[in-house]
Formats: structure tokens, sequence, C-alpha cells
């Protein structure tokens, strides 16, 4: 048998519901250019609902063996991605002295100039950043002092090293946002830039929502990271906690 060079499973969580998908909801609802809020988006913390979310997700993995849970928690800096795995932990997802780790390489899609604008907002204030975006593509187009799809790939890219490297056998998981999600969904399944784009067509990830890969011994020279399960709601379902899925705060990931 190949030795292993990746965790033995890798789960990917999204974050609980914020306090910015809330008003992205309402701003879109009253059909507004920009979304009400006042702190940074690193600072956008839980919303009540979210924090419900995040314990029902830590509920449902504290019902595993405990060779089953997480031994490794890797999280966005951002306070609702940081929030979650707290809560996570508090719940008995793993166990209660588990540190969590704060990679800022995981940390949500920055969307420079169009920071706090609804998909209307784009089209009515930055109309040559829309028309830019129509003939790039989402994947490539990168707003001022913001990213591109790709230069968040590109970041990932190491953190999947970093992975490997400090973390070959465990059982990781990470707590992040949905367009990280599905760059990972990009490096790790080997996708194209079509592939990818069709599976966020497709529906947006639903707050708290799991992504499971296991390693397969089989997969590829040496063994690899297999999809499991992907955009998993049954934590929130269990308890009766409704499931959301909002786009994130700021123009997000299919606006």
């Amino acid at each position: 048998m190949p030795s292993i060079h990746w965790p033995r499973q890798l789960v990917i969580v999204r974050h609980g519901q914020s306090a910015g998908n809330v008003a992205r909801d309402a701003a879109t609802l009253a059909e507004i250019d920009r979304i009400a809020l006042s702190e940074r988006d690193a600072d956008v913390p839980l919303s009540d609902l979210g924090r419900q979310q995040a314990m029902a997700l830590g509920h449902w993995f504290a019902r595993e063996r405990e060779d089953a849970r997480p031994e490794v928690l890797l999280s966005s800096p951002y306070r609702r991605a940081c929030q979650t795995a707290d809560l996570f932990r508090a719940a008995g997802g793993c166990r209660p002295n588990e540190s969590i780790c704060f990679d800022e390489r995981l940390r949500e899609k920055e969307f420079g100039i169009l920071d706090g604008l609804t998909v209307s907002g784009i089209h009515h204030l930055e109309p040559q950043q829309a028309e830019f975006r129509r003939l790039l593509g989402k994947f490539y187009h990168r707003p001022p002092g913001g990213e591109s799809w790709c230069d968040v790939i590109l970041r990932l890219r190491s953190v999947m090293d970093t992975i490997a490297l400090h973390h070959a056998g465990r059982r990781v998981m990470i707590f992040t946002h949905q367009v990280v999600i599905l760059c990972l969904r990009y490096i790790i399944e080997g996708m194209t830039e079509e592939d990818i784009l069709a599976i966020d067509r497709a529906g947006d990830i639903a707050n708290c929502a799991i992504t499971d890969y296991r390693f397969d011994p089989d997969a590829g020279h040496g063994g690899g990271l297999v999809l499991a399960r992907y955009n998993v709601t049954a934590p929130m379902e269990q308890e009766a906690t409704p499931v959301t899925k909002s786009p994130d705060a700021i123009a997000g990931a299919r606006g």
C-alpha cells in the first residue's frame, strides 16, 4: 500500500449564516445597490441562526465515534468562520482542547471596489467592471483592489501543500467561505473552468454544509482525495434548524 501524502479525511465547511448574508438578502429584496453593513467584511459575525447551525454541526459530529471526529481544525480568520469553528468545538464536534489554527489563505475572496455591492449595484455603480466581468468571465475577472477566482486558487494551492506536509494521514476540517470551497474542489478534483462554474451555477453552498473527501490509495499515483459528499445539510435537518443558502455578504459567488 502506498504511503499517505494527504489527510485521511478532509472535511470542508462553509461558515454559518452571517449578519452579512441577512443584510445581503434584505438589500437584494429591496432592490438597492449597497448592502447595509457598518463593519469590515472580516468582522461580520454570525447571525443568531448561524450560531444555531454551527452548534447543530457540532452536535452531529459529536454523535460520531471519537476516531471519526476531526483531529485538525483550520479556519479562515474572518469572524464568521472563527465563530463557526469555536461553536462546533463547544458543541462536542471534536475534543474540547483541540486548537483552531487560523490561516489567512482561507479568507473570503476579496472583491475590491465591488465590496458591499449587490449585483444590481455593480451594474449601476460600476458598469465598466460589469462589462469587464461579462467579457472575461467571473473565473478570470479581477476587480480593482480585489481578486479573481484564479488568485484565490493560487493561494489555496499552497494551503493544500501545507496540509499534505503537516497533516498527512489525519482527519482535517476546514471552516471557510463559499468561493473558497468551490476553488478547493477545482484544485483537488483537477477541474476545468467550465466544470467548476457549472457546479457554481447549480446552486449556492448551504451555510454549515459539509463537503467531505476521503483518501483512496487507488486514486492516481500514490493515492489521492476522492469526493464522498458535497453540500450535505443533514446536521441542520437532524435538529430541525433552518437551512440557508444565501451568497456571502458582498458581491457573492454567483452574482
